[in-house]
């Protein structure tokens, strides 16, 4: 692999940031020769140029990607980044109300089920800081 790029540490970093540091660690622990480039793509791209941009909040960026995840049936991702809520700032009432616009503007079954995904994974976060806490 070649000398990573700036965008590729400032985005390695935003990703660290949001998503925290072992998910980020394990990520790149399981990159492969096949999925190499896929990986450098997102963290440039993604993290790098998207994330890292000072024109709105972390906060706001969570939002709108849980919206847009949960609006595209991405269900993998809402929760991962309902997770990463713990960094970006954005709060369960923020959430929620970026859930209600999914139902109005991507569909009632689409919110009902982000709204599920986001409860579960809230609900995990609460007992995982009951038990390190």
């Amino acid at each position: 692999m070649s000398e990573p790029t700036e965008r590729y540490k400032t985005g390695l970093a935003t990703r660290r940031a949001v998503l925290g540091g072992p998910y980020v660690d394990a990520a790149v622990a399981s990159t492969t020769a096949f999925n190499a480039d896929f990986q450098t793509l997102i963290t440039e791209s993604a993290w790098g140029s998207v994330w890292s941009r000072d024109t709105i909040s972390k906060r706001e960026r969570s939002m709108l990607t849980i919206a847009l995840l949960a609006a595209l049936g991405h269900h993998d991702e809402v929760a991962m980044h309902v997770r990463a809520t713990g960094n970006t700032g954005a709060s369960m009432d923020d959430i929620k109300e970026a859930l209600l616009h999914v139902a109005i503007y991507a569909g009632v079954p689409a919110a009902n089920h982000a709204f599920k995904i986001a409860a579960k994974t809230y609900a995990e976060m609460d007992a995982e800081a009951k038990t390190t806490g």
